[in-house]
């Protein structure tokens, strides 16, 4: 295979492990089923991949950009209310969860899968890492966004934030309850826009 024949193959491999997972869950994507459902030969897996493991990485990976990462907004630094950014970025991400749902219920599904197996445990804490890094970003697009900035550190303010919109999206998987997730998440919102002020301008010189 060539550099891009590999690289086709893998792709279509982690495609076929997430519709295998979805379908049939993680502990039953074995290497056969994956690479049949690719209709790849079972020669092609270990040609991307030394181990599942590593498969099980990319998968973690790949849906983690899909699900979370936000479409990167125009800066317009300064011109919009703090109302306005925050229940728009959050208003996005809720709109990703409901056009996804199958995706992000395996996420829950992957990290307790590689808590429970041995030698996986580094690859849910990465990614938590990554989810947590992620808040920040939006965290500090907001500030920039709306000419404000944050009273908590920041750190602070995006595990707490992470720990919300986590629990708020694994219990909307639960009951599809629509109107409850809006009310929660617009709740959420009142409180954030409490914990920004506006950018302290600097002293002049007399």
């Amino acid at each position: 295979m060539g550099r891009r024949s590999a690289d086709e193959r893998r792709e279509q491999l982690i495609d076929a492990a997430i519709r295998v997972m979805i379908r049939d869950g993680v502990a039953k994507a074995t290497t056969r089923a994956v690479v049949a459902e690719a209709g790849l030969p079972l020669g092609a897996f270990h040609y991307c991949f030394q181990a599942k493991e590593q498969l099980l990485h990319s998968v973690i990976e790949r849906i983690m950009l899909r699900a979370l990462d936000p479409p990167a907004p125009r800066e317009t630094e300064g011109t919009q209310t703090v109302d306005e950014v925050v229940r728009g970025t959050l208003r996005a991400y809720w709109a990703r969860v409901r056009a996804n749902p199958d995706e992000h219920l395996l996420t829950y599904e992957l990290t307790q899968y590689a808590l429970r197996k041995p030698g996986l445990a580094e690859v849910a804490r990465g990614q938590y890492r990554h989810y947590t890094e992620v808040s920040l970003r939006q965290l500090e697009s907001i500030a920039r966004r709306s000419g404000a900035e944050w009273t908590l550190p920041l750190p602070v303010l995006a595990r707490y934030g992470l720990s919300v919109l986590d629990g708020l999206t694994l219990n909307w998987l639960i009951d599809r309850d629509d109107a409850a997730a809006s009310a929660a998440l617009d709740t959420y919102a009142d409180h954030l826009v409490t914990l920004v002020r506006p950018v302290a301008e600097p002293a002049t010189a007399r």
